[in-house]
Formats: C-alpha cells, sequence, structure tokens
C-alpha cells in the first residue's frame, strides 16, 4: 500500500468562502477520489476519552480544550493509499473529526465501497467500530454531541449497523419503521408507515436498519445513497435497509427543509477504507425505487 498525503499538504489548503451547489446532467457520474483528495476539507476535534458527557473537553488545570480545527490533519488520519491500482481513502479514526466535500449537492445517487482497518481508540476500544456517511450538511463543524461534525442526517457506517439512521445536531426526518415501544428501538421496515423521529417528534433521531447485509470481516460493503427533493434511501450490498423522507431540521421551533448539503466521511475511533466514491446526479427517482414511496 503506498501513501500519498501528509499534513504539511492539509496546511497549505483554506477553508472555501463560498460553497456552490454541484449541479450537472444525469447521466454524469462524478469520481469524488483522487489521490490529492482535491474535493475536500478537513475538521479535526478532540481525541475522546472513555468518560466524554458532550462538553467541551478540559485540560488538567480546568481550561477549555479548543478543537484542532479545519485543514490541520494532526497524526495524518486522513490519508490516500494505492491497492491494486485504486485509490483508497484510510481515516485511522484517531482524532474524531470528518473528511467533507467542498461543494454541496442536491439530488443525486451516491454509491461508494468501505472495509474495516483494525486499529481502534477511546472511547470505542471495547466497542463496535464505527464511522458514518453524512449527507445534507450544513454550516460548521462542531454542533453535535461529539463537537466533530455539521447539522446533517446520518447513513451509519457501524459493524453490524450498516444503514441506520442518525440525526446529526437538530435534524429530523421521517422514516418508514415501526413505532417503538417502552425501551425498543425504532426499527425501519418498508411496509410501515412513515413515522417522524428525531429533534421536535417526542422520538430519539435514531432508527436501526431493516437487516443487516454487511459483507463479512475483511470484504468490502457497497453503499447507496439516494437522495431526491426532501427523500433519501439507504441501500447497503443492494438492499434497501432505511426509506426516509421530510429531510429538515428545526430552527427557534420551526421546521426548515433539509434537501442540500455537503457530504461527510466521519473519523470516529476505528480505522477505516473507503474506495470508489462516485455522485451520479438525478432528475428524478431511479426506477424502481420511487414505488418505495407510494401508499401507505
Amino acid at each position: 500500500m503506498r501513501r500519498f498525503l501528509t499534513s504539511q499538504f492539509f496546511s497549505t489548503v483554506l477553508v472555501a468562502l463560498f460553497v456552490s451547489v454541484f449541479t450537472a446532467a444525469s447521466g454524469q457520474t462524478i469520481n469524488l477520489l483522487d489521490k490529492d483528495l482535491s474535493q475536500w476539507e478537513i475538521y479535526q476535534s478532540y481525541r475522546h476519552k472513555n468518560n466524554y458527557n458532550g462538553q467541551q473537553p478540559v485540560n488538567a488545570s480546568g481550561e477549555l480544550i479548543e478543537p484542532i480545527g479545519y485543514n490541520k490533519n494532526v497524526a495524518d488520519v486522513f490519508s490516500v493509499i494505492e491497492e491494486n491500482g485504486t485509490v483508497v481513502l484510510q481515516i485511522s479514526g484517531e482524532i474524531y473529526g470528518c473528511i467533507f466535500t467542498k461543494q454541496e449537492f442536491e439530488n443525486y445517487h451516491l454509491t461508494l465501497k468501505v472495509r474495516w482497518g483494525t486499529s481502534k481508540y477511546e472511547p470505542r476500544l471495547d466497542k463496535l467500530r464505527d464511522s458514518g456517511l453524512l449527507y445534507h450538511s450544513q454550516g460548521e463543524c462542531g454542533v453535535d454531541y461529539w463537537r466533530s461534525w455539521m447539522l446533517s442526517q446520518e447513513f451509519q457506517i457501524m459493524e453490524g449497523h450498516m444503514g441506520d439512521y442518525w440525526g446529526i445536531a437538530n435534524s429530523a426526518i421521517d422514516v418508514r419503521a415501526f413505532l417503538p415501544e417502552g425501551m425498543m428501538n425504532t426499527v425501519a421496515d418498508v411496509s410501515q408507515d412513515f413515522l417522524p423521529i428525531g429533534l421536535g417528534t417526542g422520538r430519539d433521531g435514531f432508527c436501526l436498519r431493516s437487516a443487516n447485509y454487511e459483507s463479512a470481516p475483511g470484504e468490502w460493503t457497497a453503499l447507496e445513497l439516494i437522495c431526491f427533493g426532501d427523500k433519501s434511501m439507504h441501500v447497503v450490498n443492494g438492499h434497501v435497509v432505511m426509506v426516509l423522507q421530510n429531510s429538515r431540521y428545526v430552527n427557534d421551533g420551526e421546521s426548515v427543509p433539509l434537501t442540500k448539503g455537503k457530504i461527510q466521511l466521519q473519523s470516529e475511533a476505528a480505522e477505516v477504507f473507503f474506495k470508489d466514491i462516485e455522485l451520479e446526479p438525478l432528475t428524478e427517482i431511479p426506477s424502481g425505487y420511487s414505488v418505495y414511496f407510494e401508499g401507505k
């Protein structure tokens, strides 16, 4: 495996002041991954510890610790390697944060492949490996519980949990899912009505994927994210595991549509690899998928 990127490279990259929304003709596939990560920027927050409680970390003297910030790539958490002639993004997970696209996107079909590495860090040494694909990402990084990511919707990437939904910061959405009872989780099911979850709904912003279709350990898992208007779908190895609509965020008690934004890939205390990250703009929901939003 050959490494291309170092922290010195990222120290020269400035945060974009203006963001354009990508628009292109349907069928024009965009390759988002190259050896220079030319279409991405970086944010790093903290090396979180086991006792983290959602508050800004402090040092031994009780003084607040500032996050690392944008485009510094401390410890080379984000790098690019080459495997059998293919460019692969390697995220060590050592420091919480993300790599995020410079552009915003709307109405698209995103595909990628993901595979777990071996390294884990606090606070996940005794927990499942974890990352995430965050979409419709808006605003500044660090507004969530872990002080690491933008307001967004999450396509969970986690051992045994590929395709779960999490609302990041003050987002909300409706999911075809069973109504939870007692301590049970909300569980996605394409046969159910749409169930509002997230801020302003009285339910936690989490929904379990309908079933586990993750590939065997050491093998690549193919993920697809379909977004059109306020609708989205989480697809794992060709299986639809989550159907969502009415994507929004809540501001001062008012719901605001959340239908476009940047794409983030999380660094979350576990080593993970990504390849074949491609995006195809859409003019409609792909044939065969629109039926998931009909009826009920």
